[in-house]
């Protein structure tokens, strides 16, 4: 069976998106969902601003207790009913918040996730000829 191979480039791509944007988080931890009043955010949630995503409001943003300029891991979500592939971002989280996003976002036979934790690796295909 085939892995996936965590290449420190793409990590380095995703750090220059991230930090030359902005975050605004605009729900707290505990806040109930607008829409899906059953859910519960496990940590501060937003966007990072001057993205692009599946949402006019820019990449989703995870942001847990501890350094916020750090990405932790990246989350691709497979949602039936939007019938979309999303990625959002967790920063700063510790072990425990990322369990708990991964829990929130896991709930509904609708949309599951997995996740993609950051890795230092450089794969010999990953180099350019430039």
């Amino acid at each position: 069976m085939a892995q996936y191979e965590n290449n420190a480039y793409f990590w380095q791509k995703v750090d220059t998106l991230f930090l030359s944007s902005e975050i605004n988080l605009n729900r707290k931890k505990g806040d109930v969902h607008p829409v899906f009043k059953n859910l519960i955010y496990p940590t501060d949630y937003g966007h990072v601003t001057d993205t692009k995503s599946v949402t006019s409001e820019g990449v989703s943003v995870y942001a847990g207790s501890g350094d916020r300029n750090k990405i932790t891991a990246l989350v691709v979500a497979a949602d039936i009913l939007a019938k979309e592939l999303d990625v959002k971002m967790l920063i700063g989280c510790t072990e425990q918040e990322v369990d708990d996003v991964l829990r929130f976002l896991n709930q509904t036979d609708l949309q599951k996730t997995v996740l993609i934790r950051r890795g230092n690796d450089i794969p010999a295909w990953s180099f350019s000829d430039n």
